[in-house]
């Protein structure tokens, strides 16, 4: 079924415009949602998915535009006003008590009441009911803890149904299902569909959207990109209006993906069926010496949950790892870095800089983890070190003693990757060391990897900018639905085919990308 575009619709959303300091994080954006309708929401992090189902929820109030709900003007001040409107939310981390009863989580605060409290039997017998409509047959009794999440989500769907929701909007609910919980939900999202609910779907995972969507909405950087029929546009068109094109500036880069690399010794890193059951599938990844190896795909297609197992960030279930031809253990980041293996993470917030120390502590983080709070390091060595990667980053202020925080992002980033080289890696992974961040200092860190990399440094570089991939890395395998699907010679491939190949290759397909193929 697909929704009648000359129904009403049931949400209308036109100019909606919110800024948060420095930034717009929804910028002139028009939706609409029609009864009877699966529509997914599309775009790369920070594109405005998340702001514009905030908007709509309530968490946050627009600063301008407005939003139209049945046909009437509402001002939402809080998430029970959206809901009051007919609008639920289901979550990726489902928002219900486990310590009680699915039927007492169904009915939660709309319980049948009698004279004296309560009425418990007939809670569980409309619990029941509503489960029902959903083609669930559960103990209503049974604890809610004793499920999977799965059957979590879809009694969190059924107690959305209980307050009689128009619009239900569906936040990642596929990301911890096997595909036979998938299939599970996507009959129950059918149903509502039939029934004329209208769904707002939100997922990183090309097949299942093109499964179960109606229709598209992609966003960019805050703005609408396009509205869609999921049949008017194909998959490598949508992942050109997620992605978009890289700028004039860093297109000018010289690519170093034309050098010729020395396979004939072991690789500086060879994981061999790493994965991790219900994050990642068991992939194979060699990077030899002074290599720089691309992992591309959508967010969500597994890039950042391999390379977490490779540096020990999250334990692995299946694999092995071997370091310059000798068998590794990494179960733990210490693992990673007494193997000489470095990894900056994509969350530099949280997971990276400390914003109460200066730049130059920052900096010197790495090196005197490695070696124990009881071998400190000395003043001089620090000075030495902080000198040199300031001036070879070229970090902006280049006084070293102020406070991170004060820095730009891009100037945050430039810290970061300082920390790690001045442990001298032989292994560099970067997880998206260029998002958020300028054009000036992309160009910047984009010649620094090129540059260490010509002089033996071996780098696993992640980047949601596929032009970025393709100008920096020899070899580029490609991720997609938490799986690696291929890996392909940068010099054989243009943008346009790595495109393709990220929506449409199936995993072990022969490498089909190739220029003017």
């Amino acid at each position: 079924m697909t929704a009648d575009t000359e129904v009403p619709p049931i949400v209308s959303m036109r100019g909606t415009t919110i800024e948060f300091p420095g930034v717009k994080a929804l910028d002139g954006v028009d939706f609409t949602l029609r009864p009877g309708e699966v529509h997914s929401l599309m775009g790369e992090n920070g594109a405005g998915k998340s702001t514009l189902i905030k908007a709509l929820t309530g968490v946050y109030q627009i600063d301008s535009g407005t939003i139209t709900v049945g046909g009437r003007t509402q001002t939402f001040d809080s998430t029970a006003d959206a809901q009051a409107a007919g609008i639920s939310t289901v979550y990726q981390e489902v928002n219900l008590c486990t310590n009680l009863s699915v039927g007492e989580n169904v009915m939660l605060g709309h319980e049948p009441r009698r004279t004296f409290g309560i009425d418990w039997s007939g809670a569980h017998k409309e619990a029941a009911r509503h489960l029902g409509s959903l083609g669930l047959d559960l103990d209503t009794h049974s604890p809610l803890s004793s499920h999977s999440i799965a059957i979590q989500q879809l009694v969190a769907i059924a107690r959305a149904m209980v307050l009689d929701a128009k619009v239900l909007i569906l936040d990642e609910p596929t990301s911890s299902l096997d595909r036979g919980e998938v299939e599970q939900l996507f009959d129950v999202i059918r149903s509502l569909r039939d029934k004329g609910v209208a769904i707002l779907f939100v997922s990183h995972f090309l097949d299942q959207v093109y499964e179960i969507s109606d229709r598209l909405t992609v966003l960019r950087n805050g703005k609408l990109v396009g509205e869609h029929l999921v049949g008017d546009l194909p998959r490598e068109a949508l992942v050109t209006e997620m992605i978009g094109r890289e700028l004039d500036e860093l297109a000018a880069l010289s690519t170093v993906a034309d050098r010729t690399i020395n396979r004939a010794a072991h690789p500086v890193l060879r994981a061999e069926g790493v994965g991790k059951k219900g994050i990642v599938e068991p992939a194979d990844l060699d990077v030899f010496e002074g290599e720089v190896v691309g992992i591309a795909g959508l967010l969500g297609s597994g890039r950042t949950e391999l390379v977490r197992l490779l540096y020990g960030a999250d334990k692995a279930d299946s694999g092995t790892i071997a370091v310059r031809g000798k068998k590794a253990k990494i179960h733990q980041p210490r693992h990673a870095i007494d193997s000489r293996i470095a990894f900056s993470s994509e969350n530099r917030r949280s997971e990276g800089v400390v914003a109460d120390l200066t730049v130059a502590e920052n900096m010197i983080l790495g090196v005197q983890a490695r070696r124990g709070w009881l071998h400190r390091v000395s003043k001089a060595e620090q000075d030495a070190i902080v000198s040199e990667y300031m001036t070879a980053l070229g970090v902006r202020p280049a006084d070293p003693n102020v406070p991170i925080g004060n820095l730009s992002g891009g100037n945050q980033q430039k810290v970061l990757i300082a920390r790690w080289l001045a442990m001298q890696p032989e292994l560099l992974i970067l997880d998206e060391p260029t998002r958020g961040i300028d054009v000036g200092a992309k160009a910047d860190i984009q010649r620094k990897v090129a540059e260490l990399s010509a002089q033996g440094l071996s780098v696993v570089f992640i980047s949601s900018e596929l032009e970025e991939v393709l100008r920096i890395s020899q070899r580029v395998n490609v991720m997609r639905d938490r799986r690696k699907v291929g890996e392909l010679d940068s010099h054989d491939v243009d943008l346009d085919g790595l495109i393709d190949y990220i929506a449409n290759a199936e995993a072990d397909a022969p490498a089909a990308a190739q220029k003017g193929a």
